[in-house]
């Protein structure tokens, strides 16, 4: 009989199954051990099923915060973990997460891939999350005496690689594709990202703040990072100017696409107009929702006097749900952004240090002293653009009474396992 029965259930349908996985790395771990490999920890993945079981039956985690530990110099980038179910299950008694900086992109090499996992397969679990919702690489599961060494084999890579933040420190800045891939990138999103990331090595791996601050580089509003929902500080890629427009191709769309009720009725100001003929554009009411880009790719296009818009404060937990940011500068051009970045973000964090309370994070310093506050601080005078509402929580929530219960959860609760 299997020793997880009820994990198996979730094995079972056409859905991917993170048991599945868990197994095939917890397989792979033994094989590797077989060949004589050097393999420290070969029975953990198979541990966090059996734990995992044991919630299960008990109905609650059995997970605990073991406080601080990290590697020689860091304060941060590691997150301990330990199992209260040590002397039952002693594969997991230790089971701490490295988050390991990933490049600006989430672009790699099969080289720097095959590295960073040859060693996690030799110091943890060999179970991995490309990417946690920071944008880190996370290594799911190791020992304390496992750190350090896997730290240094991991600067020690043909390709290496280092820790990402965390604790109350600049957690690991996080970019989009921007030029590299996309067409639509208003300035370099993987050229900030990366510079970002060295200039603020201290503030990254040693904690010193009330709490976390998060960068995050959007190339366009389309906002593929979702900067405007996570970060403390996002950059979003915009333009000046007027959109452009080729009406050829308007005209050309024209012939398949209803363009009055898929793109005019459906800007959010009302600033565009098509006569059947031409199409024109306000721009002094466009707020570069983007739709009208998307919609029709070939005929329209971002303007040429390109850079960002830098915003402040957003957060999203799940218990008192989400805050967008708002605007604090409505325009840098592209070359401007990485020096007005680096000026703004060290006034912030000097008037956070100082007035910030525990586990405060700016946005709620700001709301507690006020944006006038504020604005003193890093020397801005206040544009009518930076508006706290209208705001949209981007999580939804539902009363049970609202849920009806699918076919599948009726039969884990006939089964008893729900």
């Amino acid at each position: 009989m299997s020793e997880t029965p009820l994990v198996d259930e979730l094995e079972k349908g056409p859905w991917p199954s993170f048991v599945k996985e868990i197994k095939k790395t917890a397989e792979m771990m033994e094989k590797a051990k077989a060949e004589g490999k050097d393999v420290k920890l070969p029975e953990t993945a198979m541990g966090v099923l059996k734990q995992l079981e044991r919630s299960y039956e008990d109905k609650v985690t059995h997970w605990k915060h073991g406080g601080i530990v990290s590697v020689f110099g860091y304060g941060g980038g590691v997150i301990g973990r330990y199992s209260d179910l040590g002397d039952e299950i002693p594969e997991v008694h230790h089971f701490h997460t490295m988050r390991i900086n990933m490049p600006a992109g989430w672009f790699y090499s099969t080289k720097a891939l095959r590295g960073i996992c040859d060693v996690w397969e030799k110091w943890g679990s060999g179970l991995t999350n490309f990417h946690g919702s920071t944008g880190d690489i996370i290594f799911l599961g190791t020992r304390t005496e496992y750190l350090q060494p896997c730290f240094d084999d991991l600067a020690h890579l043909e390709i290496p690689f280092d820790l990402g933040g965390s604790g109350s420190a600049l957690r690991t800045p996080s970019a989009c594709m921007g030029p590299a891939l996309c067409e639509w990138a208003c300035y370099d999103t993987l050229d900030i990202c990366y510079r970002i990331t060295h200039e603020f090595q201290d503030e990254l791996h040693r904690p010193m703040w009330p709490y976390k601050f998060k960068f995050k580089f959007s190339g366009c509003p389309n906002d593929c990072v979702a900067a405007k929902l996570r970060a403390d500080c996002s950059i979003v890629g915009t333009w000046r100017d007027e959109i452009k427009i080729d009406q050829e191709a308007v005209k050309e769309y024209a012939k398949w696409m209803d363009i009055e009720n898929e793109v005019v009725k459906l800007c959010p100001t009302g600033a565009i107009s098509w006569d059947g003929n031409e199409l024109k554009i306000d721009n002094k009411n466009c707020v570069r929702c983007m739709h009208c880009i998307n919609k029709m790719p070939k005929a329209l296009r971002p303007g040429d006097e390109r850079g960002a818009t830098i915003l402040i404060g957003a957060k999203a937990p799940m218990v008192d749900g989400a805050v967008a940011s708002w605007v604090i500068i409505p325009f840098v051009p592209a070359d401007e952004i990485f020096d007005t970045l680096t000026d703004l973000a060290e006034k912030i964090w000097e008037w956070w240090d100082e007035n910030g309370k525990y586990r405060e994070r700016v946005a709620e310093l700001i709301w507690r002293l006020g944006m006038r506050e504020f604005l003193k601080a890093v020397e801005l005078e206040a544009d009518v653009r930076m508006v706290k509402a209208p705001r949209n929580n981007p999580f939804m929530f539902f009363d049970k009474e609202e849920l009806k219960p699918s076919k599948y959860v009726e039969e884990l609760e006939k089964r008893g396992l729900r």
